[in-house]
């Protein structure tokens, strides 16, 4: 998640005096204002909880009105530090964060506690309506629709509910995640568009655990439905006798046989997002990015209009960091920014090792930039699990109770200092683990069709050039 505060609004009190507010945005949108008043109480809870030199370092108070100069200081001392105790894995995943991001979402959208029904979308087009507080948090949401589906609880870590965007030609954006610090009524009709949806949808990458859902009635139907769908929208790709075969079992209600044939797939399981930008294998091509099966999928149009495609994977990634950075909009008449003339502009850079001894930034440029490192960090998170013995059933059931787990007592990811970045807004960068260096994948390898997309791909003419599964 990438916190920033952009930007200060002057409100008026309930005395008729005034006060800065600071306005906290998750992911570019606005999740709360709140006031300097509760930051330093949050701060002051968190440093008697958790000690002085845990916490970092919080802007002092000033006795006397603050000058414009000194509201702008202030607020860049405020965005660090939300920033930095977001990144701390004790304190960013901590209740006391985490409510006090809710309780001030919810004051900001100025939403009252009150009984009403939310419409969760399954991956099938289909609607279940449950009935919530407007005051609960993505967990309780998710029971719900467990409950709703008669889901097992032993399940319910193996999905999470996801912010999707609906075009109108029926095209999915998946836009983040739904966190444990956010209210998912609150965050829904805050958006005030009809576009946007909550999903559910599975939350874990190695399809050997498909084999635990599958094994319940409820879990096998959602799976199925999901594998459906992504082969309808084109994300899995099927060739001309899969889908002769695919066509047959459905017709035939056999559901698992279809999900079997659908992990043979190329694709499967992988989430894909919108077409964007990057500077691999040259500055400025566009990209369609997929996630899955521990990597990073690029399918890139070069200069002369020539399509390759290749993959990253996770385990050859030193480390990664999402950017951002306020730009005028495109039609604007000015070049400074203000908050109605700028958009928020998202990058994903990681050091991706190409050959024995070489190492390279590879950057990618979209709006779904925090998604696609949420995803690297949830392969990471399964890797880490699965090379220490421990059990994903665990991660999953932690993960759904607000905390992530890390085998051996160890982190998955740390965070050194900030390398040197032409952004002034930007977030310290994700390291992977050196334990992550000497695993294998263990993938589903399927070979490209002549009715497949592309069957070119970067082996042997780009810096891919000798990398492969054999090598990790």
């Amino acid at each position: 998640m990438h916190f920033s505060i952009p930007e200060t609004e002057v409100c008026s009190g309930e005395n008729g005096s005034t006060y800065v507010a600071y306005n906290i945005h998750v992911n570019g949108v606005l999740h709360c204002r709140v006031r300097y008043s509760q930051l330093l109480s949050l701060h002051e809870q968190i440093k008697k909880e958790y000690g002085s030199n845990v916490v970092p370092a919080f802007p002092p108070k000033k006795i006397f009105t603050l000058t414009p100069a000194e509201v702008e200081q202030r607020r860049e001392q405020l965005e660090k530090y939300m920033q930095a105790v977001r990144q701390d894995p004790l304190l960013g995943s901590s209740e006391m964060f985490n409510s006090f991001l809710r309780k001030a979402q919810q004051e900001t959208q100025q939403i009252p506690t009150e009984d009403v029904a939310l419409d969760i979308c399954l991956s099938n087009g289909q609607k279940i309506s449950v009935n919530i507080l407007t005051s609960d948090q993505t967990e309780d949401v998710l029971d719900a629709v467990a409950t709703n589906l008669d889901l097992p609880e032993d399940l319910i870590g193996y999905f999470s509910l996801f912010l999707i965007r609906e075009s109108v030609d029926g095209g999915v954006t998946f836009v983040r995640k739904l966190q444990e610090f956010e209210l998912p009524y609150v965050s829904i009709s805050s958006l005030q568009s009809s576009d946007f949806h909550i999903v559910l949808r599975k939350s874990y990458w190695d399809t050997a655990y498909d084999g635990d859902v599958m094994d319940n009635r409820v879990g096998l139907s959602l799976l199925y439905a999901q594998t459906v769908s992504d082969i309808e929208r084109g994300w899995i790709l099927v060739n001309k006798d899969q889908h002769r075969q695919l066509k047959s079992l459905q017709e035939k209600g056999s559901k698992k046989e279809f999900i079997h044939l659908g992990q043979t797939l190329k694709y499967y399981g992988y989430i894909k997002f919108d077409p964007c930008i990057t500077d691999f294998p040259e500055k400025g091509c566009q990209v369609i990015v997929s996630a899955g099966n521990n990597e990073l999928n690029f399918h890139v149009k070069l200069p002369n209009e020539q399509m390759k495609e290749g993959s990253f994977k996770v385990t050859r990634m030193r480390c990664w960091r999402v950017t951002s950075s306020q730009v005028p909009l495109a039609n604007g008449t000015t070049n400074t920014c203000s908050s109605s003339k700028c958009e928020v502009k998202l990058e994903l850079a990681f050091e991706y090792l190409m050959s024995k001894d070489r190492l390279q930034w590879v950057t990618i440029t979209s709006q779904q930039a925090i998604m696609m490192s949420i995803c690297l960090q949830s392969m990471v998170d399964e890797l880490m699990v699965k090379k220490s013995g421990g059990s994903i059933k665990k991660m999953l059931r932690k993960r759904h109770n607000g905390s992530i787990y890390r085998a051996d007592g160890q982190q998955a990811v740390k965070s050194p200092p900030l390398l040197d970045s032409p952004n002034t807004n930007r977030e310290q960068i994700v390291k992977l683990s050196t334990k992550l260096s000497s695993m294998s994948l263990l993938g589903i390898s399927a070979s490209n069709s002549a009715n497949d997309i592309s069957g070119n791909d970067f082996h042997g003419n780009y810096a891919f050039e000798g990398i492969g599964d054999d090598d990790l």
